[in-house]
């Protein structure tokens, strides 16, 4: 359905607005679906987002900062967001013995074990958007989204 015929209206609109729309649209369709998955969790998408950063350092620990720059939303405020992962059990955090205002931050096993459980369910809401293009048309809208957001 084209976006015209979802906001209904009835005025032409400019190409640089429909893709802005486009883009709002869609991705709130695809965070829609995303945050009914991990609600059942009891996970926002930016714990969910720490957790899957945190599952990357493969045991290594990570500092606030590193967590940070490799957000997807770069206004999350990520103490809190390690606090409230802290109260679940899904990380740890210990002072830096080199540095003592550095926190070093890790996944436990609790943590992992939750990423195992929600890894087919995200995989599936992947492929479940991704079914509607071909393989060439998947690596096209990649290109072109990179590129669109090259400001």
């Amino acid at each position: 359905m084209k976006i015209e015929e979802i906001i209904k209206s009835n005025s032409v609109i400019s190409n640089e607005k429909r893709t802005v729309l486009n883009i709002m649209f869609t991705q709130n369709i695809v965070s829609d679906a995303f945050n009914e998955i991990l609600r059942t969790f009891d996970l926002s998408v930016e714990q969910f987002n720490v957790l899957r950063i945190l599952r990357g350092q493969k045991g290594k620990p990570a500092n606030m900062c590193v967590i940070q720059e490799r957000m997807i939303a770069k206004t999350s405020n990520t103490t809190r967001l390690v606090d409230k992962l802290l109260l679940k059990g899904l990380v740890n955090r210990v002072v830096c013995e080199q540095n003592r205002r550095k926190m070093e931050i890790t996944i436990t096993e609790k943590g992992l074990k939750l990423l195992n459980e929600l890894d087919p369910k995200i995989e599936a809401h992947e492929i479940l958007f991704a079914n509607n293009l071909t393989k060439q048309e998947l690596e096209n809208l990649n290109e072109l989204l990179e590129k669109y957001r090259t400001i």
